[in-house]
């Protein structure tokens, strides 16, 4: 007896519900949590609120910014997964070139959780700029593939006109951007709370901090709304000559 095709009726379990599952779960805790990072923005910035209490702020702040950060690296295979369970990307993303994109998301994941804690120090200054690099290679990279499949009848040669496919890696690959932005935004935010925190609010000190900050919120603004498109792309497949729950 094959035991596997015996339980999978019953539990209703198979790859396809699992890459939609975690893609869910993705989705749910990047947009949850980037709100608790903006919402906790406004403690820090706020002069009216002690250097004691801002530091608690940033402190909150920063670790629920790891969630975000998490969500947004697993993504990449997290969608690879849910095409090669698919019967319309089983063919080209199911078996090596999936494996290879769990394995690079993988690397991306450690390498942005030792720039990010710090830890193992000597490898910090490292993973931090190994990070920018894939960001950037990623964003360039899928921002092609992106461009390719919306100029073409039959991108990679799917027949299926999946533009919408097209559209949504277009979205996420612009959230990636849009991270980028952010930190070159927020450059001037970390000398300027450190001096918060050691010689007081100052004039200058404040609008260092209230500056970096206004300056990245439009992109802030615009993964959320990147992120709604990309969902939305997901689900509905404009265009796409698919048969939906047939």
């Amino acid at each position: 007896m094959d035991l596997a095709a015996t339980l999978e009726p019953a539990v209703g379990f198979d790859l396809h519900s699992f890459a939609i599952f975690l893609h869910i779960i993705l989705l749910t805790y990047w947009l949850g949590s980037d709100i608790g990072v903006f919402y906790s923005s406004k403690f820090v910035v706020d002069p009216g609120v002690s250097p004691a209490g801002r530091a608690i702020a940033m402190k909150v702040m920063h670790m629920v910014d790891l969630a975000p950060r998490v969500c947004l690296i697993l993504m990449l295979p997290s969608g690879v997964t849910l095409m090669a369970a698919s019967d319309f990307g089983r063919d080209i993303f199911y078996g090596w070139p999936l494996a290879l994109t769990w394995a690079g998301g993988l690397l991306w994941l450690a390498i942005m959780l030792v720039a990010f804690f710090k830890a193992p120090a000597k490898h910090a200054d490292l993973a931090f700029r190994a990070d920018w690099v894939v960001r950037v290679a990623v964003t360039v990279g899928l921002v092609l593939a992106a461009c390719y499949a919306l100029a073409v009848a039959e991108p990679f040669g799917v027949e299926t006109n999946p533009k919408w496919l097209a559209g949504k890696v277009l979205a996420y690959a612009l959230c990636i951007f849009c991270g980028i932005m952010i930190r070159l935004s927020l450059r001037p935010f970390g000398p300027a709370f450190g001096q918060l925190m050691t010689s007081g609010s100052t004039p200058e000190v404040e609008q260092a901090i209230g500056g970096s900050m206004r300056r990245a919120v439009p992109w802030v603004y615009s993964i959320w709304v990147l992120v709604l498109v990309a969902a939305f792309l997901g689900v509905v497949k404009p265009g796409a000559d698919v048969v939906i729950g047939g």
